[in-house]
């Protein structure tokens, strides 16, 4: 059934709504389960590359799924206490390095900092605010972490979702890619072929980016021996997804301590100065440019409204899905603009009018309209077999593609089988039987078995599925 333009929109707006309702309503229920498809998404390239590599897919999967989790246990062991004691001991010192830092402004350039001035009176209500506020922050954050029930969730379901998603992640693209409408599919697979490059390409381009930073930082920064040089490090590549506010709130951060810490030894200062502006230079002469490359990016005011918006209308679990959202809507905004430009709104040319269709007396034998009649009822039942064929053809292509994943098929062939289409439905006949036809079947080691010849006979995917289940 094909709906009119303005009746897609209508039912595309209540599918949205129903999932921000259901997002609303269950975000704390589902935010495991979106963790661990994020996880599956963004690991798919590495289990293909295993894969090419000569691995199979169970194996691919179990090898990165056991890595993922070596590596969230030792970041939770080590990397995640070391950031919450840095980073409460940094609140904690925090007005007093800045009452330190104030009274050796005002020894050194009194004329700057003239008592009761309005520097003065920032800096000392700065101070209040942030001895206020920081502790209570500090405290929502710890007391959304400690939540035991969710922390379990999230630690024991989410690994267990990204293993299985990850290991159908192929097939369950193809399922997906054959449910779009057929009269939009090429539309729709342009405008997810962008999603995925703005999420795939950026997003993940981004996120190596941000680690390599946030080692490289940290690491500079407990080299010299700078206090609270992790928290920094990791708080400054975290945000360099913005141009520029990563390393400059970082680096304000971090000479600011520096300068609490190491007052007379102007080389550490000077030290820890030159890591951000040497992380800079890494970050826009290399990173930008070798990992996220010209990919459809996402502009960073964008990314930050996203993160707001979502994060305050669905909290935690709209971060989580912030980005992907936030590139999709980018996408479709950019798709609208297109559309738009060449629409007559934009180019002032006024659309052709519709032609009228004229009224016509015929006078025709008797019979004839009985004749019509039938003719046009055969070409609609004509073209409901056709797309039912078609609709077979891309099962059977799906059911092929899979039959050489599990059969170690050399070659698999899909196939509609069609017998007697104009029979009745009722003889069971008139429905398309979509077949896969393979060849070559190898055993697990790639050699050719040493089969019967009617054993390598081509089959169905019904018997090789079956077949698959007895072994």
């Amino acid at each position: 059934m094909r709906f009119a333009g303005s009746k897609q929109a209508i039912w595309w707006s209540a599918v949205a709504l129903i999932l921000a309702l259901v997002l609303w309503v269950l975000g704390g229920a589902i935010m495991p389960f979106l963790l661990g498809m994020a996880i599956a998404y963004f690991l798919d390239p590495v289990a293909d590359r295993l894969e090419r590599a000569g691995l199979s897919r169970v194996l691919a999967v179990v090898l990165i799924t056991a890595i993922v989790v070596l590596a969230l246990a030792a970041a939770l062991v080590w990397l995640v206490p070391l950031l919450i004691r840095q980073g409460t001991q940094l609140v904690e010192t925090a007005p007093a390095m800045i009452d330190r830092l104030q009274e050796l402004v005002q020894r050194r350039f009194p004329q700057l900092l003239p008592d009761g001035g309005f520097i003065d009176t920032a800096i000392e209500r700065g101070r209040e605010t942030l001895a206020a506020s920081m502790g209570m922050i500090v405290g929502t954050v710890m007391g959304s972490l400690n939540g035991v029930i969710g922390f379990v969730m999230v630690m024991v379901i989410s690994p267990v979702v990204a293993f299985y998603m990850l290991l159908d992640w192929d097939r369950m693209v193809r399922r997906i890619d054959a449910l779009l409408p057929r009269p939009h599919l090429d539309t729709l697979r342009g405008i997810f072929g962008q999603i995925n490059d703005s999420i795939s390409g950026f997003v993940r381009g981004q996120a190596v980016v941000i680690l390599i930073l946030a080692v490289f930082y940290s690491v500079g920064l407990a080299i010299v021996q700078l206090p609270f040089g992790i928290v920094i490090g990791v708080s400054a590549a975290s945000l360099s997804f913005i141009p520029y506010v990563g390393t400059l709130l970082g680096g304000v951060m971090s000479i600011g301590v520096a300068l609490f810490t190491f007052w007379g030894e102007p080389a550490r200062i000077i030290a820890v100065a030159g890591i951000f502006v040497a992380g800079q230079m890494l970050e826009g002469n290399y990173l930008q440019p070798k990992i996220v490359g010209g990919h459809v990016g996402l502009h960073p005011v964008w990314l930050m409204l996203a993160l707001s918006v979502f994060g305050t209308l669905f909290g935690f679990v709209g971060l989580l899905v912030a980005v992907p959202l936030g590139a999709a809507l980018g996408v479709i905004v950019r798709y609208s603009v297109d559309r738009y430009k060449v629409s007559p709104l934009y180019t002032g040319a006024e659309a052709p009018a519709p032609v009228p269709t004229p009224t016509l007396v015929e006078l025709v034998p008797r019979g004839t309209v009985a004749h019509r009649v039938e003719s046009q009822q055969r070409t609609h039942r004509e073209a409901i077999r056709d797309a039912r064929i078609e609709s077979a053809r891309d099962e059977a292509a799906i059911i092929a593609i899979e039959a050489a994943e599990e059969d170690h098929a050399k070659v698999a062939v899909a196939e509609v089988e069609v017998k007697w289409p104009d029979a009745p439905p009722v003889m069971g006949t008139g429905q398309p039987n979509p077949r896969v036809r393979t060849w070559g079947g190898r055993t697990e080691d790639g050699t050719d078995p040493q089969e019967p010849e009617e054993r390598r006979a081509p089959r169905t995917a019904a018997e090789m599925i079956e077949e698959g289940r007895k072994g």
